[in-house]
């Protein structure tokens, strides 16, 4: 019997990478249908459920009636909404017709490579940065350029080499801070050296991937290129609502595009989703409007978990970590242990039954390092480390 022919895809279908985090997270759920207990460390999602005021607010959108298309930028009082928080935390007055609404972060960043990459382009990024920006720059035939973002400049970067990494043919630039898989933040004085030099370079357009940014710690303030007046008519803001507010699976994100270029981002969506889901849109809305109590609650959490999980990572042996700043992951260094990043991610979850996610699925500087989120219990932090320590014991013991 003759097998069925393979399908003809499209040449570009090859670019596609994918994102790690949720193949290690298909390799723990398959362990734990095995019966083995898994702790995960891996995947960037709060442990907490959505504040129940938000989950109210949906539930009684779905019981209002809210079942059908909303306009393709979303609904008018969720932009109002997103234009306010706007001003209350970046100091900056928007038109609410700037912002539109999509389901989940990606669209944004999705739609911004897609308008900028092309075949002869080129897009510089962070690397070890979010694996689907690498991913859709291939996708849309440009040439990604690494930022690389390195332990000794505490995860940030330099300005004056990412400004002489750019040429006639760069189309995008990706900035995100605070960072994932990092944690690391790029702070004010590095923005703005970043914002003056780009005057000079006024056919680079910006993405800034803001999804973290009520996410900092010690006191750090974050810092948004939308305060540098000169780039707003070039730059796009990635936002929304999965990590503040724990709504990794309602999928609700925004961004705010120059006013030259939403049109364009209106037309994607269009083709692509039509509009994000109604009644998730008015959770949405009491999000940004209602009580923020539980978001401190939760940054509170995730302040302690920081310092346990760095404690415990800076006493496994052969490994190193810095305190991060922002988001909610820690780069630990491994290679003091001699093996590769993937080689100790492999055994954590075969061996130890932690789920942690390889430095190198995040880019090639992230090899010798691995990433632990703490959006998991102390309890489960503590035990996952101990279990850590007792597989890299004898690895290390025999170098």
């Amino acid at each position: 019997m003759s097998s069925a022919p393979r399908p003809l895809f499209a040449q570009r279908i090859g670019q596609l990478g994918t994102e790690s985090a949720f193949e290690v997270l298909a390799r723990a759920k398959a362990l734990e249908a095995q019966g083995k207990e898994i702790i995960n460390l891996g995947i960037g999602s709060p442990d907490f459920r959505t504040p129940e005021n938000i989950v109210e607010a949906g539930r009684k959108a779905l019981a209002d009636g809210f079942h059908f298309y909303t306009p393709a930028k979303g609904l008018p009082d969720l932009r109002a909404a997103v234009a306010e928080d706007i001003l209350l935390r970046r100091k900056v007055k928007v038109d609410p017709d700037q912002v539109m609404i999509v389901p989940g972060g990606k669209p944004t960043m999705f739609f911004a490579i897609l308008m900028f990459a092309e075949p002869g382009a080129e897009v510089l990024y962070p690397n070890p940065g979010f694996p689907i920006y690498e991913s859709m720059i291939r996708f849309a035939g440009a040439k990604p350029v690494p930022i690389p973002l390195l332990e000794s400049n505490g995860f940030s970067f330099d300005p004056d080499a990412v400004l002489a990494q750019i040429t006639p043919a760069t189309r995008l630039l990706i900035v995100n801070t605070p960072a994932n898989p990092t944690g690391g933040v790029v702070e004010r004085a590095a923005l703005e050296r970043l914002a003056e030099g780009l005057k000079a370079h006024p056919h680079v357009v910006v993405l800034s991937d803001e999804i973290y940014c009520r996410m900092t710690y010690d006191g750090l303030e974050h810092t948004s290129l939308l305060e540098f007046e000169h780039l707003r008519d070039r730059l796009i803001i990635l936002d929304g609502w999965s990590k503040t507010f724990s709504m990794t699976g309602w999928r609700l994100g925004w961004g705010l595009w120059p006013k030259s270029m939403i049109a364009e981002a209106e037309r994607l969506q269009i083709n692509s989703n039509s509009c994000p889901s109604a009644p998730v849109q008015v959770a949405g809305i009491e999000a940004l409007r209602g009580p923020q109590d539980a978001v401190d609650r939760m940054m509170a959490a995730f302040d302690r978990r920081r310092h346990v999980i760095v404690d415990g990572l800076n006493q496994l042996p052969g490994v190193s970590c810095v305190l991060p700043k922002g988001a909610f992951y820690a780069f630990a260094n491994i290679k003091g242990t001699g093996l590769s990043a993937a080689e100790v991610q492999n055994r954590f979850l075969n061996e130890a039954g932690v789920a942690t996610i390889a430095g190198t699925s995040f880019g090639r500087y992230g090899e010798g390092y691995v990433r632990f989120s703490y959006a998991n219990s102390e309890e489960n932090i503590k035990k996952g480390l101990e279990r850590c320590r007792k597989v890299l014991e004898p690895v290390v013991a025999r170098r």
